[in-house]
């Protein structure tokens, strides 16, 4: 079955990065969408980038465009999210979801990313 594993949360100051991993096992990896969202407390989900393995395809919304960038390896069959100049308002649980709905424009999130997503990592940016 898909299983999604995030790894590379943390604690940060505003301004500094993060690298977030996603690696995904159990299906097709390439010409499958993969991407990551976010949750705050009390907030709906926000889909924040994705990537369509096999192709140039990414995908941002537009409050992490310029900061953010989404990659992925192939062999590896893992996704990267480089999160830079980290801002308060970035706090969230990052999930990594194979939703086809990250790789709109702008990202979104569809119900497959209840079933198709990791257990998610915590970002926290404390200003």
């Amino acid at each position: 079955q898909v299983q999604l594993v995030e790894s590379g949360g943390g604690s940060v100051q505003a301004g500094g990065s993060l690298r977030l991993s996603c690696v995904a096992s159990g299906y097709t990896y390439s010409g499958r969408c993969l991407g990551l969202f976010r949750q705050a407390p009390g907030k709906d989900r926000e889909g924040v980038a994705g990537i369509l393995p096999g192709t140039s395809l990414t995908s941002y919304a537009d409050s992490v465009k310029g900061r953010f960038t989404i990659s992925q390896d192939s062999a590896k069959k893992t996704v990267y999210l480089e999160m830079n100049s980290l801002k308060p308002e970035d706090t969230a649980m990052y999930y990594c979801a194979a939703d086809f709905a990250l790789c709109s424009r702008p990202p979104g999130v569809s119900r497959v990313a209840d079933r198709l997503r990791g257990q998610g990592t915590q970002v926290t940016v404390s200003s």
